[in-house]
C-alpha cells in the first residue's frame, strides 16, 4: 500500500454521505485532517469549498499526494471511495469481475438507497406539512430497497464478496433506519450485516467523527438550518 506522508483533507459533515469517507479513511489507517463543512450554516456555499465541490455538497477531499505527486481534489462520495480504493489498493478489487460486483452495489447505494432514504427522512421528519402520499411513497421504497439488500446478504457476509467500499457506502444509510420507518427485525440478513459492520473498530471510529458537532445541530428543530438546506436554488 502506498505511504501517505501528508494528511488527506476531508471536507465533511457527519451525515450518511460523509460517513462513507471517514469510515474508509479509518479502515485505511492513513493520515487525514477533518475540515468541517457545517451544512446548516451554509459552509457549503463558501468559494473555497465550491472550488473543490462545485455541486455545493460534501464530502470532498483534497489529496496533497495525488497522481504524479501533484494535489488532486475529488467530490462526490462514490468517486472519493473509488479514488481512495484504487490509490491504496484496498477494499476495491483490481480483478474486473470482482470490481464490477463492488461497483454494482456502490452505484445501487448512490443512485437508490441514499436518495430514497433521504426523501423518506425529509417527508417523515422535516417537511413542514405532513404529506401522507410522500411519506408512504418513500417509506415503501426504502422498505423495498432494504428487502433487496436483505436478499443479497442471504448466505453472504458482505454485499460484493469481501468487505469493500460498497459496504462502507451503505452502512450510514442503515444507521437511521428508525427515522426511515424501518424495523431491522424484518430483515434478518441485513440486521446480521449491520451488526457485523458496527462491530468493526474502524466503522465505529468513522461514525464518531464530528459526532459532537452533529449533536449541536438539531436539524429537526432548526428552521434556519432547514431553510439553508431545503431552500436552495440555482442562485
Amino acid at each position: 500500500m502506498p505511504q501517505q506522508t501528508r494528511p488527506i483533507e476531508l471536507h465533511y459533515w457527519p451525515t450518511p454521505n460523509g460517513w462513507k469517507v471517514s469510515i474508509l479513511l479509518e479502515e485505511l489507517g492513513v493520515p487525514y485532517e477533518v475540515k468541517l463543512v457545517n451544512i446548516g450554516a451554509g459552509d457549503q456555499f463558501k468559494p473555497d469549498f465550491l472550488a473543490i465541490a462545485p455541486n455545493n455538497r460534501m464530502p470532498a477531499i483534497v489529496d496533497p499526494e495525488g497522481p504524479d505527486g501533484e494535489p488532486i481534489s475529488v467530490f462526490e462520495s462514490g468517486a472519493i471511495l473509488q479514488y481512495l480504493g484504487r490509490k491504496f489498493g484496498r477494499f476495491y478489487p483490481a480483478a474486473e469481475r470482482e470490481r464490477v460486483a463492488v461497483e454494482e452495489w456502490l452505484f445501487w447505494q448512490v443512485g437508490g438507497l441514499g436518495p430514497m432514504a433521504g426523501q423518506a427522512h425529509h417527508f417523515r421528519q422535516y417537511a413542514p406539512e405532513k404529506i401522507a402520499y410522500g411519506i408512504e411513497r418513500y417509506t415503501n421504497e426504502v422498505n423495498r430497497l432494504y428487502g433487496v439488500m436483505n436478499r443479497r446478504l442471504e448466505g453472504r457476509d458482505f454485499l460484493a464478496g469481501d468487505y469493500s467500499i460498497a459496504d462502507m457506502a451503505a452502512i450510514g444509510w442503515i444507521v437511521p433506519h428508525a427515522n426511515q420507518g424501518q424495523t431491522l427485525d424484518d430483515f434478518p440478513h441485513l440486521k446480521r450485516w449491520f451488526e457485523t459492520m458496527n462491530a468493526r473498530p474502524a466503522v465505529e471510529r468513522g461514525l464518531a467523527v464530528g459526532k459532537a458537532e452533529r449533536e449541536k445541530l438539531q436539524l429537526a428543530n432548526d428552521k434556519a438550518a432547514q431553510s439553508v438546506l431545503f431552500g436552495q436554488k440555482a442562485r
